[in-house]
Protein backbone atom coordinates (compact mmCIF):
# COMPACT_ATOMS: atom_id res chain seq x y z
CA UNK A 1 0.00 0.00 0.00
CA UNK A 2 2.86 2.37 0.78
CA UNK A 3 4.23 2.02 -2.77
CA UNK A 4 0.89 3.29 -4.06
CA UNK A 5 0.16 5.92 -1.41
CA UNK A 6 3.62 7.51 -1.29
CA UNK A 7 3.91 8.34 -5.04
CA UNK A 8 0.42 9.84 -4.92
CA UNK A 9 1.35 12.12 -2.04
CA UNK A 10 4.62 13.10 -3.71
CA UNK A 11 2.87 13.93 -6.98
CA UNK A 12 0.27 16.02 -5.16
CA UNK A 13 2.91 17.94 -3.20
CA UNK A 14 5.02 18.43 -6.33
CA UNK A 15 1.94 19.80 -8.09
CA UNK A 16 1.29 22.23 -5.23
CA UNK A 17 4.90 23.41 -5.21
CA UNK A 18 4.93 23.86 -8.98
CA UNK A 19 1.61 25.69 -8.84
CA UNK A 20 3.18 28.10 -6.36
CA UNK A 21 6.59 28.22 -8.03
CA UNK A 22 5.52 29.12 -11.56
CA UNK A 23 3.55 32.27 -10.60
CA UNK A 24 6.37 33.25 -8.24
CA UNK A 25 8.94 32.88 -11.02
CA UNK A 26 6.80 34.92 -13.43
CA UNK A 27 6.22 37.60 -10.80
CA UNK A 28 9.96 37.77 -10.08
CA UNK A 29 10.77 38.23 -13.78
CA UNK A 30 8.07 40.91 -14.14
CA UNK A 31 9.28 42.76 -11.02
CA UNK A 32 12.89 42.75 -12.19
CA UNK A 33 11.90 44.05 -15.62
CA UNK A 34 9.59 46.68 -14.15
CA UNK A 35 12.45 47.91 -12.04
CA UNK A 36 14.61 48.36 -15.13
CA UNK A 37 11.78 50.01 -17.07
CA UNK A 38 11.19 52.52 -14.25
CA UNK A 39 14.89 53.37 -14.27
CA UNK A 40 14.78 53.92 -18.04
CA UNK A 41 11.70 56.09 -17.69
CA UNK A 42 13.49 58.25 -15.10
CA UNK A 43 16.46 58.53 -17.43
CA UNK A 44 14.33 59.52 -20.44
CA UNK A 45 12.46 62.12 -18.37
CA UNK A 46 15.77 63.65 -17.30
CA UNK A 47 17.05 63.76 -20.88
CA UNK A 48 13.69 65.17 -22.02
CA UNK A 49 14.20 68.07 -19.59
CA UNK A 50 17.64 68.76 -21.06
CA UNK A 51 16.20 68.58 -24.58
CA UNK A 52 13.60 71.21 -23.64
CA UNK A 53 16.38 73.66 -22.84
CA UNK A 54 17.96 72.95 -26.22
CA UNK A 55 14.79 73.76 -28.12
CA UNK A 56 13.84 76.93 -26.22
CA UNK A 57 17.26 78.34 -25.30
CA UNK A 58 18.91 81.07 -27.29
CA UNK A 59 22.28 79.43 -26.63
CA UNK A 60 21.38 76.33 -28.60
CA UNK A 61 24.88 75.16 -29.48
CA UNK A 62 26.05 75.17 -25.85
CA UNK A 63 22.92 73.34 -24.64
CA UNK A 64 23.16 70.84 -27.50
CA UNK A 65 26.80 70.15 -26.71
CA UNK A 66 25.91 69.56 -23.07
CA UNK A 67 23.10 67.19 -24.10
CA UNK A 68 25.40 65.23 -26.38
CA UNK A 69 28.00 64.98 -23.61
CA UNK A 70 25.36 63.69 -21.23
CA UNK A 71 24.17 61.10 -23.72
CA UNK A 72 27.73 59.96 -24.49
CA UNK A 73 28.61 59.56 -20.83
CA UNK A 74 25.37 57.70 -20.25
CA UNK A 75 26.09 55.30 -23.12
CA UNK A 76 29.71 54.72 -22.11
CA UNK A 77 28.71 54.11 -18.50
CA UNK A 78 25.65 51.87 -18.95
CA UNK A 79 26.03 50.62 -22.54
CA UNK A 80 22.48 51.79 -23.26
CA UNK A 81 21.67 53.28 -26.64
CA UNK A 82 20.01 56.67 -26.14
CA UNK A 83 18.95 59.42 -28.49
CA UNK A 84 16.74 62.49 -28.84
CA UNK A 85 14.87 62.64 -32.14
CA UNK A 86 12.64 65.32 -33.65
CA UNK A 87 9.15 64.47 -34.82
CA UNK A 88 10.48 63.97 -38.30
CA UNK A 89 12.87 61.31 -37.03
CA UNK A 90 15.94 63.51 -37.42
CA UNK A 91 18.42 63.16 -34.60
CA UNK A 92 18.98 66.01 -32.16
CA UNK A 93 21.63 64.02 -30.28
CA UNK A 94 22.38 60.34 -29.87
CA UNK A 95 24.95 57.84 -28.66
CA UNK A 96 26.47 55.74 -30.07
CA UNK A 97 27.13 56.82 -33.59
CA UNK A 98 24.76 55.40 -36.16
CA UNK A 99 21.79 55.08 -33.83
CA UNK A 100 18.44 55.64 -35.53
CA UNK A 101 14.76 55.19 -34.83
CA UNK A 102 13.60 51.69 -35.88
CA UNK A 103 11.24 51.78 -38.79
CA UNK A 104 9.26 48.72 -37.66
CA UNK A 105 8.53 46.64 -34.57
CA UNK A 106 8.35 47.61 -30.93
CA UNK A 107 10.80 50.51 -31.35
CA UNK A 108 8.64 52.23 -33.98
CA UNK A 109 5.52 51.66 -31.86
CA UNK A 110 7.20 53.17 -28.76
CA UNK A 111 8.29 56.22 -30.84
CA UNK A 112 4.74 56.77 -32.13
CA UNK A 113 3.31 56.46 -28.60
CA UNK A 114 5.69 59.17 -27.41
CA UNK A 115 4.80 61.45 -30.34
CA UNK A 116 1.19 61.21 -29.26
CA UNK A 117 2.15 62.79 -25.94
CA UNK A 118 2.27 59.74 -23.68
CA UNK A 119 5.03 57.51 -22.50
CA UNK A 120 5.49 54.32 -24.46
CA UNK A 121 3.77 51.21 -23.16
CA UNK A 122 5.72 48.69 -21.10
CA UNK A 123 7.82 46.49 -23.39
CA UNK A 124 7.08 42.76 -23.68
CA UNK A 125 8.47 40.52 -20.95
CA UNK A 126 12.07 39.48 -21.52
CA UNK A 127 12.91 35.89 -20.47
CA UNK A 128 16.35 34.49 -19.58
CA UNK A 129 16.54 32.37 -22.76
CA UNK A 130 16.05 35.39 -25.07
CA UNK A 131 19.66 36.26 -25.96
CA UNK A 132 18.65 39.07 -28.34
CA UNK A 133 16.05 40.62 -26.07
CA UNK A 134 15.97 44.46 -25.77
CA UNK A 135 14.03 46.95 -23.66
CA UNK A 136 12.74 49.91 -25.68
CA UNK A 137 11.44 52.97 -23.77
CA UNK A 138 10.44 56.37 -25.26
CA UNK A 139 9.28 59.59 -23.55
CA UNK A 140 8.00 62.78 -25.21
CA UNK A 141 9.81 66.16 -25.07
CA UNK A 142 7.01 68.64 -24.53
CA UNK A 143 7.40 72.37 -25.13
CA UNK A 144 4.46 74.74 -24.67
CA UNK A 145 2.07 71.78 -24.75
CA UNK A 146 3.39 70.33 -27.98
CA UNK A 147 5.57 67.27 -28.49
CA UNK A 148 8.66 68.57 -30.26
CA UNK A 149 10.91 65.51 -29.84
CA UNK A 150 11.20 62.04 -28.36
CA UNK A 151 13.83 60.60 -25.99
CA UNK A 152 14.42 57.01 -26.98
CA UNK A 153 16.43 54.34 -25.10
CA UNK A 154 17.38 50.87 -26.29
CA UNK A 155 18.66 48.83 -23.32
CA UNK A 156 20.47 45.47 -23.48
CA UNK A 157 18.94 42.81 -21.21
CA UNK A 158 21.95 40.72 -20.24
CA UNK A 159 22.07 41.88 -16.62
CA UNK A 160 18.29 41.71 -16.33
CA UNK A 161 18.22 38.15 -17.61
CA UNK A 162 21.06 37.21 -15.23
CA UNK A 163 19.20 38.60 -12.23
CA UNK A 164 16.01 36.80 -13.26
CA UNK A 165 17.93 33.55 -13.74
CA UNK A 166 19.56 33.86 -10.32
CA UNK A 167 16.16 34.51 -8.78
CA UNK A 168 14.76 31.47 -10.52
CA UNK A 169 17.64 29.33 -9.28
CA UNK A 170 16.92 30.49 -5.73
CA UNK A 171 13.25 29.64 -6.21
CA UNK A 172 14.21 26.23 -7.62
CA UNK A 173 16.55 25.61 -4.68
CA UNK A 174 13.82 26.61 -2.25
CA UNK A 175 11.28 24.39 -3.99
CA UNK A 176 13.76 21.49 -4.03
CA UNK A 177 14.37 21.90 -0.31
CA UNK A 178 10.62 22.12 0.27
CA UNK A 179 10.14 19.01 -1.88
CA UNK A 180 12.72 17.09 0.15
CA UNK A 181 10.99 18.16 3.35
CA UNK A 182 7.65 17.18 1.84
CA UNK A 183 8.98 13.75 0.82
CA UNK A 184 10.37 13.25 4.31
CA UNK A 185 7.03 14.30 5.79
CA UNK A 186 5.24 11.96 3.36
CA UNK A 187 7.45 9.07 4.49
CA UNK A 188 6.70 9.84 8.12
CA UNK A 189 3.01 10.30 7.42
CA UNK A 190 2.61 7.09 5.43
CA UNK A 191 4.68 5.23 8.02
CA UNK A 192 2.47 6.58 10.80
CA UNK A 193 -0.70 5.71 8.91
CA UNK A 194 0.40 2.28 7.65
CA UNK A 195 2.30 1.04 10.71
CA UNK A 196 -0.91 -0.19 12.39
CA UNK A 197 -1.92 -1.81 9.09
CA UNK A 198 1.40 -3.70 8.90
CA UNK A 199 1.07 -4.79 12.52
CA UNK A 200 -2.50 -5.87 11.86
CA UNK A 201 -1.41 -7.81 8.77
CA UNK A 202 1.34 -9.57 10.74
CA UNK A 203 -1.06 -10.47 13.55
CA UNK A 204 -3.60 -11.77 11.03
CA UNK A 205 -0.91 -13.93 9.43
CA UNK A 206 0.12 -15.26 12.84
CA UNK A 207 -3.46 -16.22 13.70
CA UNK A 208 -3.95 -17.78 10.26
CA UNK A 209 -0.86 -19.94 10.81
CA UNK A 210 -2.00 -21.10 14.25
CA UNK A 211 -0.47 -18.56 16.65
CA UNK A 212 -3.79 -17.57 18.17
CA UNK A 213 -2.25 -15.53 20.99
CA UNK A 214 -1.08 -12.80 18.61
CA UNK A 215 -2.59 -9.39 19.27
CA UNK A 216 -2.26 -5.81 17.99
CA UNK A 217 -1.08 -2.91 20.16
CA UNK A 218 -3.68 -0.21 19.48
CA UNK A 219 -1.46 2.69 20.58
CA UNK A 220 -0.42 4.43 17.34
CA UNK A 221 -1.86 5.53 14.03
CA UNK A 222 -5.08 7.33 13.13
CA UNK A 223 -8.06 6.93 15.46
CA UNK A 224 -9.92 4.82 12.89
CA UNK A 225 -7.06 2.31 12.73
CA UNK A 226 -6.76 2.23 16.52
CA UNK A 227 -10.46 1.36 16.73
CA UNK A 228 -9.92 -1.31 14.07
CA UNK A 229 -7.02 -2.74 16.11
CA UNK A 230 -9.18 -2.93 19.24
CA UNK A 231 -11.97 -4.60 17.28
CA UNK A 232 -9.47 -7.06 15.82
CA UNK A 233 -8.20 -7.94 19.29
CA UNK A 234 -11.75 -8.52 20.48
CA UNK A 235 -12.43 -10.75 17.49
CA UNK A 236 -9.19 -12.68 18.07
CA UNK A 237 -10.10 -13.18 21.74
CA UNK A 238 -13.51 -14.56 20.77
CA UNK A 239 -12.05 -16.82 18.08
CA UNK A 240 -9.39 -18.14 20.46
CA UNK A 241 -11.99 -18.75 23.14
CA UNK A 242 -14.29 -20.62 20.74
CA UNK A 243 -11.44 -22.76 19.40
CA UNK A 244 -10.22 -23.46 22.91
CA UNK A 245 -13.71 -24.60 23.88
CA UNK A 246 -13.81 -26.79 20.79
CA UNK A 247 -10.42 -28.35 21.57
CA UNK A 248 -11.40 -28.87 25.19
CA UNK A 249 -14.63 -30.54 24.11
CA UNK A 250 -12.85 -32.86 21.68
CA UNK A 251 -10.20 -33.77 24.23
CA UNK A 252 -12.72 -34.29 27.03
CA UNK A 253 -15.07 -36.29 24.83
CA UNK A 254 -12.23 -38.49 23.57
CA UNK A 255 -10.95 -39.04 27.08
CA UNK A 256 -14.38 -39.75 28.55
CA UNK A 257 -15.23 -42.25 25.81
CA UNK A 258 -12.03 -44.26 26.22
CA UNK A 259 -13.01 -45.90 29.52
CA UNK A 260 -16.53 -47.01 28.45
CA UNK A 261 -15.08 -48.25 25.17
CA UNK A 262 -12.36 -50.20 26.96
CA UNK A 263 -14.97 -51.78 29.22
CA UNK A 264 -17.14 -52.61 26.22
CA UNK A 265 -14.22 -54.28 24.41
CA UNK A 266 -13.42 -56.30 27.55
CA UNK A 267 -16.99 -57.56 27.72
CA UNK A 268 -16.82 -58.45 24.03
CA UNK A 269 -13.70 -60.53 24.73
CA UNK A 270 -15.47 -62.27 27.63
CA UNK A 271 -18.45 -62.91 25.40
CA UNK A 272 -16.18 -64.35 22.72
CA UNK A 273 -15.05 -67.02 25.20
CA UNK A 274 -18.61 -68.33 25.29
CA UNK A 275 -18.88 -68.58 21.49
CA UNK A 276 -17.22 -70.92 19.03
CA UNK A 277 -13.84 -69.89 17.62
CA UNK A 278 -13.94 -68.01 14.33
CA UNK A 279 -17.31 -66.40 14.90
CA UNK A 280 -17.59 -63.71 12.20
CA UNK A 281 -19.83 -61.36 14.18
CA UNK A 282 -17.43 -61.25 17.12
CA UNK A 283 -14.50 -60.65 14.75
CA UNK A 284 -16.36 -57.79 13.10
CA UNK A 285 -17.25 -56.23 16.46
CA UNK A 286 -13.59 -56.52 17.57
CA UNK A 287 -12.43 -54.78 14.37
CA UNK A 288 -14.89 -51.93 14.73
CA UNK A 289 -14.00 -51.55 18.40
CA UNK A 290 -10.30 -51.26 17.62
CA UNK A 291 -11.10 -48.77 14.84
CA UNK A 292 -13.16 -46.67 17.25
CA UNK A 293 -10.30 -46.76 19.74
CA UNK A 294 -7.90 -45.54 17.05
CA UNK A 295 -10.27 -42.70 16.11
CA UNK A 296 -10.51 -41.58 19.75
CA UNK A 297 -6.73 -41.71 20.13
CA UNK A 298 -6.28 -39.63 16.96
CA UNK A 299 -8.87 -37.10 18.12
CA UNK A 300 -7.05 -36.70 21.40
CA UNK A 301 -3.70 -36.35 19.59
CA UNK A 302 -5.21 -33.71 17.26
CA UNK A 303 -6.61 -31.71 20.18
CA UNK A 304 -3.25 -31.83 21.94
CA UNK A 305 -1.38 -30.89 18.73
CA UNK A 306 -3.57 -27.83 18.18
CA UNK A 307 -3.24 -26.75 21.81
CA UNK A 308 0.43 -27.36 22.56
CA UNK A 309 2.94 -24.65 21.68
CA UNK A 310 6.09 -25.71 19.85
CA UNK A 311 9.47 -25.89 21.60
CA UNK A 312 11.63 -24.76 18.68
CA UNK A 313 15.31 -25.58 18.41
CA UNK A 314 17.89 -25.86 15.65
CA UNK A 315 17.99 -29.52 14.58
CA UNK A 316 19.63 -31.64 11.91
CA UNK A 317 16.67 -32.40 9.67
CA UNK A 318 18.61 -34.93 7.60
CA UNK A 319 19.57 -36.95 10.66
CA UNK A 320 16.03 -36.91 12.06
CA UNK A 321 14.59 -38.00 8.71
CA UNK A 322 17.06 -40.90 8.52
CA UNK A 323 15.99 -42.00 12.02
CA UNK A 324 12.35 -42.08 11.02
CA UNK A 325 13.17 -43.96 7.81
CA UNK A 326 15.10 -46.56 9.83
CA UNK A 327 12.15 -46.92 12.23
CA UNK A 328 9.65 -47.55 9.44
CA UNK A 329 11.84 -49.78 7.27
CA UNK A 330 10.81 -53.08 8.97
CA UNK A 331 7.15 -52.34 8.21
CA UNK A 332 8.04 -51.37 4.65
CA UNK A 333 9.99 -54.62 4.18
CA UNK A 334 7.05 -56.56 5.54
CA UNK A 335 4.76 -54.98 2.92
CA UNK A 336 7.30 -55.42 0.15
CA UNK A 337 7.75 -51.65 -0.29
CA UNK A 338 11.24 -50.22 -0.78
CA UNK A 339 11.73 -47.33 1.67
CA UNK A 340 14.78 -45.22 0.81
CA UNK A 341 16.23 -42.12 2.43
CA UNK A 342 18.37 -39.50 0.75
CA UNK A 343 20.40 -37.96 3.58
CA UNK A 344 21.60 -34.37 3.41
CA UNK A 345 23.20 -32.14 6.10
CA UNK A 346 20.35 -29.66 6.38
CA UNK A 347 19.36 -27.77 9.53
CA UNK A 348 16.08 -26.09 10.42
CA UNK A 349 14.18 -24.64 13.36
CA UNK A 350 11.52 -27.08 14.55
CA UNK A 351 10.16 -29.00 17.51
CA UNK A 352 11.90 -32.38 17.11
CA UNK A 353 9.09 -34.34 18.77
CA UNK A 354 6.39 -32.62 16.70
CA UNK A 355 8.40 -33.03 13.49
CA UNK A 356 9.01 -36.72 14.24
CA UNK A 357 5.29 -37.28 14.79
CA UNK A 358 4.40 -35.41 11.59
CA UNK A 359 6.96 -37.41 9.58
CA UNK A 360 5.62 -40.64 11.07
CA UNK A 361 2.13 -39.76 9.88
CA UNK A 362 3.34 -38.84 6.37
CA UNK A 363 5.52 -41.97 5.98
CA UNK A 364 2.78 -44.18 7.41
CA UNK A 365 0.34 -42.72 4.88
CA UNK A 366 2.82 -43.32 2.02
CA UNK A 367 3.45 -46.95 3.04
CA UNK A 368 -0.24 -47.58 3.59
CA UNK A 369 -1.20 -46.71 0.01
CA UNK A 370 1.89 -48.00 -1.84
CA UNK A 371 1.51 -51.46 -3.38
CA UNK A 372 4.10 -54.21 -3.03
CA UNK A 373 7.16 -53.51 -5.17
CA UNK A 374 6.68 -49.72 -5.11
CA UNK A 375 9.18 -47.24 -3.70
CA UNK A 376 8.76 -44.59 -1.01
CA UNK A 377 11.47 -41.92 -0.99
CA UNK A 378 12.32 -39.46 1.78
CA UNK A 379 14.60 -36.64 0.53
CA UNK A 380 15.96 -33.64 2.44
CA UNK A 381 17.04 -30.38 0.80
CA UNK A 382 17.20 -26.61 1.39
CA UNK A 383 16.26 -23.60 -0.71
CA UNK A 384 16.94 -20.09 0.55
CA UNK A 385 15.64 -19.75 4.08
CA UNK A 386 13.47 -22.88 3.85
CA UNK A 387 14.45 -26.48 4.53
CA UNK A 388 12.32 -29.20 2.94
CA UNK A 389 11.56 -32.87 3.49
CA UNK A 390 9.94 -34.41 0.41
CA UNK A 391 8.18 -37.78 0.72
CA UNK A 392 7.08 -39.45 -2.53
CA UNK A 393 5.29 -42.75 -2.99
CA UNK A 394 4.24 -44.99 -5.84
CA UNK A 395 0.62 -45.39 -4.82
CA UNK A 396 -2.48 -44.69 -6.90
CA UNK A 397 -2.31 -40.96 -6.16
CA UNK A 398 -5.22 -38.52 -6.01
CA UNK A 399 -7.22 -36.38 -8.42
CA UNK A 400 -6.95 -32.59 -8.46
CA UNK A 401 -10.19 -32.28 -6.52
CA UNK A 402 -8.99 -34.79 -3.91
CA UNK A 403 -5.68 -32.94 -3.55
CA UNK A 404 -7.57 -29.82 -2.51
CA UNK A 405 -9.24 -31.75 0.33
CA UNK A 406 -6.36 -33.83 1.63
CA UNK A 407 -5.59 -32.98 5.23
CA UNK A 408 -9.20 -32.16 6.11
CA UNK A 409 -10.39 -33.85 9.25
CA UNK A 410 -11.96 -37.29 8.73
CA UNK A 411 -11.69 -36.92 4.96
CA UNK A 412 -10.63 -39.99 3.00
CA UNK A 413 -10.66 -40.64 -0.71
CA UNK A 414 -13.60 -42.67 -1.96
CA UNK A 415 -11.14 -45.11 -3.52
CA UNK A 416 -9.43 -45.84 -0.19
CA UNK A 417 -12.32 -46.43 2.18
CA UNK A 418 -11.26 -50.04 2.70
CA UNK A 419 -7.80 -48.99 3.92
CA UNK A 420 -7.33 -48.85 7.67
CA UNK A 421 -7.29 -45.31 9.09
CA UNK A 422 -9.31 -42.54 10.69
CA UNK A 423 -8.62 -39.69 8.25
CA UNK A 424 -6.94 -37.64 10.98
CA UNK A 425 -3.26 -38.49 10.51
CA UNK A 426 -2.43 -35.73 8.02
CA UNK A 427 -4.56 -33.23 9.95
CA UNK A 428 -2.44 -33.97 13.01
CA UNK A 429 0.71 -33.50 10.92
CA UNK A 430 -0.47 -30.10 9.71
CA UNK A 431 -1.31 -28.97 13.26
CA UNK A 432 2.06 -30.13 14.59
CA UNK A 433 3.97 -28.34 11.83
CA UNK A 434 1.94 -25.09 11.95
CA UNK A 435 2.71 -24.65 15.65
CA UNK A 436 6.41 -24.28 14.75
CA UNK A 437 6.04 -22.17 11.62
CA UNK A 438 6.22 -25.15 9.24
CA UNK A 439 3.96 -26.04 6.33
CA UNK A 440 2.88 -29.17 4.50
CA UNK A 441 1.86 -29.30 0.84
CA UNK A 442 0.61 -32.03 -1.48
CA UNK A 443 1.10 -32.55 -5.21
CA UNK A 444 1.09 -35.22 -7.91
CA UNK A 445 4.14 -37.44 -8.22
CA UNK A 446 4.96 -38.56 -11.72
CA UNK A 447 4.39 -41.09 -13.12
CA UNK A 448 2.03 -41.94 -10.25
CA UNK A 449 1.64 -41.45 -6.55
CA UNK A 450 1.65 -38.55 -4.12
CA UNK A 451 4.33 -35.97 -3.33
CA UNK A 452 4.25 -34.51 0.19
CA UNK A 453 6.54 -31.53 0.96
CA UNK A 454 7.23 -30.55 4.55
CA UNK A 455 8.72 -27.01 4.71
CA UNK A 456 10.53 -25.70 7.77
CA UNK A 457 12.18 -22.32 8.46
CA UNK A 458 15.98 -22.46 8.42
CA UNK A 459 16.13 -19.23 10.45
CA UNK A 460 14.35 -18.48 13.72
CA UNK A 461 10.67 -17.78 12.85
CA UNK A 462 10.79 -14.41 14.64
CA UNK A 463 13.66 -13.29 12.34
CA UNK A 464 12.69 -15.14 9.21
CA UNK A 465 12.09 -13.02 6.11
CA UNK A 466 9.83 -15.56 4.51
Amino acid sequence: MRTRLLPLLIVLMAGVLLALGFPLAVSLAAAQQQRVVVDRIDDTVRFAALAQFVTKSSDTDERLTELRDQLSRYYSTYDIDVGVFYRSGKSMAHAPEGMAIPLTGEGQKAFRDALSGRRSQDPPQVWPWQDNGRLLVASPVVLDGDVVAVVYTDSPTGQLRSRVLRGWLLIAAGESAAMLLAVGAAFRLTGWVLRPVRVLDAATHDIATGRLNSRVAAASGPPELRRLARSFNEMADNVEEVLEQQRAFVADASHQLRNPLAALLLRIELLALELPDGNEEIASVRTEGRRLTQVLDDLLDLALAEHTSAALELIDVGELAQERVASWRPLADEKGVRLVGQPSPVTAWADPIALSSALDAVIDNALKFSPSGAEVSVAVSSQGDVSMIVVTDGGPGLTDEELSRIGDRFWRSGHHQNVKGSGLGLSISRALLSAGGGRIAYAHHEPQGLRVTVSLPSTPPALSTS
